[in-house]
């Protein structure tokens, strides 16, 4: 079996209420591409690759980056995977978006040609499912609370609470959120590394009444001392999320305990085999983890759960679900149940691909 061609497509998709707003800036929609190989057999398999700015990735400059790393995979066996992504390492450096696309594609392509579903190439599935958390976009507190009881109305039990930094503000929105939705919804607070080490430790120590579950990535990704140091500081886990974008970085957050969890996004790491090896770190060091935050198409959600399946340490609900308040997705085959993602049925990812009409 040899992969002989590849295509690459621009995945644009709305916002299909407002605009979304976090301590990042305001987003209209999300910008991908989908990268795909055919084998010589006729199979194809998907891959999907974000533009995420505040970290690195543009969208023209992940297209430049499928552009010259899929090449490289034309003419290979896709089951010989390992060489192949050791050969996107040597020709370029960093681009995990672009890397993972093609990984999560190669996955694809392997579970179409076997005629069987992807997390059988992960090592199995524990669970038919998993918890959905939803994120609420930076609003006043009275405007966020209202967004939260709409998604507990639907069926949801975890939410993720985005803050921007500002520790007054960032308080009275957990408080709202809370007082709104009752004390049995789990909370996670995100402040996209908004914080200085202090003010973290000060907000976090004030969010902790308001029964906080877990808090993500409050200081600059570079300032690991600093995140270390709110680690030590607070009754509350800290999980990494920009702070983790490569094998290598969890090495080191693992290795110096600068945190308790790590969101696992297969963008961000490189694909699911890399994000697989970082489970596996986690497993070994005590550290928990959970799927983070898959914003995008259907396709991205789908390849995420058949890893999430197979995860045996699956501490807090993954972020799976933000699809839901897209439009224009290419992918259909998964939906949202009750606050929960089930396992799409079928072979690969589980999802069919639409071509957009011209």
């Amino acid at each position: 079996m040899k992969v002989v061609s590849f295509t690459v497509a621009p995945c644009v998709m709305g916002n299909a209420g407002a605009e979304w707003k976090t301590a990042i800036g305001t987003r209209t929609g999300r910008e991908a591409w989908l990268v795909s190989f055919r084998a010589d057999d006729g199979t194809v398999g998907y891959g999907y690759a974000p533009a995420t700015t505040h970290l690195g990735s543009t969208w023209k400059g992940v297209e430049a980056d499928l552009n010259l790393l899929a090449p490289l995979v034309v003419g290979k066996d896709p089951f010989d995977i390992e060489p192949i992504l050791t050969a996107l390492d040597h020709r370029l450096t960093g681009a995990p978006a672009a890397k993972g696309g093609i990984d999560c594609a190669l996955h694809d392509l392997m579970a179409n040609h076997l005629e069987v579903p992807l997390y059988k190439l992960l090592g199995g599935k524990f669970r038919e499912s998993v918890p959905i958390l939803r994120i609420l976009a930076t609003k006043k507190p009275d405007k966020m609370a209202d967004d939260a009881a709409g998604l507990v109305a639907q069926g949801y039990r975890a939410l993720k609470v985005k803050v921007d930094g500002d520790v007054e503000t960032d308080v009275a929105r957990v408080k709202a959120v809370r007082e709104r939705v009752g004390p049995n919804i789990a909370l996670t607070i995100d402040a996209n590394e908004s914080y200085t080490t202090k003010n973290a430790i000060l907000a976090i120590t004030r969010m902790v009444e308001h029964g906080i579950a877990l808090v993500e990535q409050p200081v600059k990704a570079q300032d690991l001392k600093g995140l270390k140091l709110v680690t030590e500081s607070v009754p509350v886990n800290i999980e990494a999320d920009e702070s983790a974008m490569s094998v290598e970085d969890v090495n080191r957050l693992i290795g110096e305990r600068i945190v308790d969890a790590i969101s696992l996004r297969l963008p961000n790491l490189g694909g699911l085999r890399r994000t697989l090896a970082v489970a596996r770190m986690c497993e070994a060091a005590a550290i928990d983890y959970r799927m983070g935050a898959a914003v995008g198409s259907r396709l991205l959600a789908a390849q995420s759960i058949h890893l999430a399946v197979g995860l045996p340490n699956l501490t807090f609900a993954c972020e799976l679900g933000e699809f839901d308040r897209l439009t224009n997705d290419p992918f259909r085959g998964i939906e949202i149940e009750n606050g929960t993602l089930r396992l799409p049925d079928g072979v690969g990812s589980g999802v069919t691909y639409t071509a957009p009409k011209d």
